[in-house]
């Protein structure tokens, strides 16, 4: 892999709501290597989704830098965005609702070449042809409409949407979510060979972490807006650091008749992002939450081969719990 082709710096998104402001990303910072899949993991509500769509700018961030390739998106212009939008592509979770009914599949792929005024109208069908053969779609489908197909094959059309304009850097919004798990298989396969063929980099969000695991070379987990833990899949799975991280690891079924993984149970409700609570967002549920911890917020820090948010290691001298 190569140097970082994505660098995000302190990027927030706060909606305002009748209740104060709600938020949804608070700070968060990481990067990803060109030709790298970093997955994003938490639990539903915790801004997974938002982050993802703040830096393609379809939730304009309320502070923060997006840098790809060298240049800001925040900063950009709406016509020098359309085209940094050829580059940067999301293939989004529900492959029904994202889909214009009353498009063809031909047309929902090739509308992005159209609006961006690509090649002719013979090159368009000629490239809508082999962007179908690549992701698996028969060309027979090629004027049939969404309500017509599976959710794999509408799923696939959201792929071949979105390599259509040729991206280097793809969000997948939790793809494989809505699907059945014979066919979240098959997608995944999909996606894993598509990256191999084309040096496509990858942020792929899910709440699934067996799929991420399946997927992805790093893994963030973001708790309540915030970044708690960043590192390599296998350094989250064999040695978790941060305490939701053990508990969310502790979820996952063992898939062997007899072994069982000792539970982590976390007492309390996620609090409110409109109303946060002061020092670490997850000290509430923590069960080894100190007077720090309600007091200072953590910082990312880097723990062994890790990056952690968590005042315990600061306490121990960065040793592991």
């Amino acid at each position: 892999m190569g140097a970082e082709i994505l660098e995000v710096k302190n990027l927030k998104k706060y909606f305002k709501t009748n209740n104060g402001l709600l938020y949804a990303v608070d700070d968060v910072s990481f990067g990803i290597k060109k030709g790298e899949t970093l997955g994003l993991v938490g639990e539903s509500g915790c801004g997974k989704s938002t982050a993802g769509r703040a830096i393609l700018r379809l939730h304009e961030p309320t502070a923060g830098e997006v840098w790809f390739r060298g240049q800001d998106v925040v900063k950009l212009s709406g016509s020098d965005m359309k085209r940094m939008r050829q580059k940067m592509q999301i293939v989004f979770q529900d492959p029904y609702s994202s889909l214009n009914p009353r498009m063809s599949v031909f047309q929902l792929i090739e509308n992005s070449l159209r609006v961006n005024r690509i090649g002719t109208v013979k090159e368009r069908e000629e490239k809508v042809k082999e962007i179908m053969e690549i992701v698996g779609l028969e060309q027979r489908l090629m004027h049939s409409y969404p309500h017509e197909l599976d959710g794999g094959r509408r799923q696939r059309i959201g792929i071949a949407r979105a390599l259509v304009l040729d991206p280097e850097f793809i969000v997948m919004d939790e793809p494989v979510s809505a699907l059945d798990v014979c066919i979240q298989a098959q997608v995944l396969n999909l996606l894993g060979k598509l990256q191999h063929k084309f040096g496509l980099t990858y942020l792929f969000i899910s709440h699934n972490l067996s799929v991420v695991r399946h997927i992805s070379d790093r893994i963030a987990v973001m708790y309540l807006g915030k970044i708690v833990e960043i590192a390599d899949y296998k350094e989250i799975f064999d040695h978790p650091l941060h305490p939701y991280t053990k508990a969310l690891l502790s979820s996952i079924p063992i898939p062997k008749p007899g072994i069982r993984r000792e539970r982590i149970i976390l007492e309390g409700d996620v609090p409110s992002p409109v109303n946060p609570p002061p020092g670490c967002r997850f000290q509430g549920r923590c069960p080894y939450a100190e007077a720090v911890c309600r007091e200072r917020l953590p910082e990312l820090k880097a723990v062994g081969n890790s990056q952690v948010a968590c005042h315990l290691y600061e306490s121990q001298g960065n040793e592991r719990l």
